[in-house]
């Protein structure tokens, strides 16, 4: 396993190791201040986290959600980027920055992404959040 990292801003705590989590699939954590968060590490090896709660269903269950991936266009070249769906009403965000991709038809309501990083084999997440999508730094 490399010890592949997304850059890591302020404090950070530890969370699991890695071999704890199953690739694709989500697990549920819990941050000093009590923010739910979901962790999910992909078949590349990367970690991502974000907030625990559902802004269209108001449900603590994004752990749960359909990891995918989504091909964009940008500047005439072609990313696949990693996906999340609710699992409730399948909105889509980016599990890299959170902004909605697919909101169903509703109003977008981005969510909260957390950094993350590799060491020694044990993910550690930033016990703050990254600013929201479209939001001033």
């Amino acid at each position: 396993m490399s010890t592949d990292t997304t850059a890591t801003s302020g404090e950070t705590i530890e969370i699991c190791a890695v071999q704890a989590l199953s690739v694709e699939r989500g697990a549920a954590a819990l941050l000093p201040d009590g923010t739910q968060i979901g962790v999910f590490l992909l078949d590349d090896g990367s970690v991502h986290a974000v907030q625990q709660y559902d802004p269209y269903s108001e449900t603590n269950i994004l752990s749960r959600g359909l990891v995918g991936t989504r091909r964009i266009t940008v500047e005439d070249e072609a990313h696949e980027i990693p996906t999340l769906a609710s699992p409730m009403y399948k909105q889509t965000w980016n599990l890299e920055t959170g902004e909605v991709l697919d909101a169903a038809g509703a109003q977008k309501h981005p969510i909260r992404v957390f950094d993350t990083e590799v060491r020694d084999g044990v993910i550690h997440v930033a016990t703050a959040p990254r600013p929201l999508p479209g939001s001033a730094a």
